[in-house]
């Protein structure tokens, strides 16, 4: 590899860690922000998301980690962590929506949870698009997948926003469990083809 190479691929790295440094900074801001909105609304979709912030600083850490070093088996590791926070994520969506949809529970309104998804769902969507062109340039599945997490973590503030926004003008409280199983069939592809080795 001649000089010029290196030079780049320190610099595609260095992106690389910036990115994961800014998406862990956003969801642990993101924990506290949607305990508090959560517990003010008793919204069990702020709840749930908080959850899903969880799953995303995990994917973020093992990222760090293997962009840390080398080697096919590390690479190997890190994806299967991957898988399983899809597959915790879909079991999450699965059992929140379902229980949400039988139990009738209808939250109360929350501007702060409405404008917090707002801006979250456009951050996710930015930093997987990054997430995506870096991984391509390095080679790097691990990377590229994980943009996939975050890419899910923008369409699930989407759905939450969606949810919270019907709820609000509406009074359609049903909506946001109803976008939680779209985005588990999403969830279980990935989680699927990584296990299968398809990434």
């Amino acid at each position: 590899m001649n000089t010029s190479n290196e030079i780049a691929r320190a610099s595609l790295l260095r992106r690389g860690f910036a990115l994961e440094y800014a998406t862990l900074a956003w969801n642990v801001v993101g924990i506290v922000v949607l305990a508090v909105t959560a517990l003010a609304a008793r919204s069990v979709a702020l709840a749930g998301f908080g959850l899903d912030s969880l799953i995303e600083i995990g994917a973020s850490t093992v990222v760090i980690w293997e962009l840390s070093g080398a080697g096919e088996e590390r690479q190997r590791r890190a994806l299967r962590v991957i898988g399983g926070a899809f597959a915790l994520l879909a079991v999450y969506l699965a059992v929140q929506s379902t229980l949400v949809l039988v139990a009738d529970y209808h939250p109360h309104h929350s501007v702060p949870g409405i404008v917090w998804t707002a801006i979250t769902a456009a951050v996710m969507f930015a930093l997987a698009a990054a997430k995506a062109r870096t991984g391509a340039a390095l080679d790097n599945p691990v990377l590229k997948t994980e943009g996939r997490v975050t890419f899910i973590d923008g369409v699930l503030a989407a759905a939450v926003l969606l949810g919270l926004t019907l709820n609000f003008a509406l009074g359609w409280w049903w909506a946001d469990p109803i976008s939680g199983y779209l985005i588990l069939f999403y969830a279980v592809r990935e989680a699927r083809e990584i296990f299968a080795g398809e990434h």
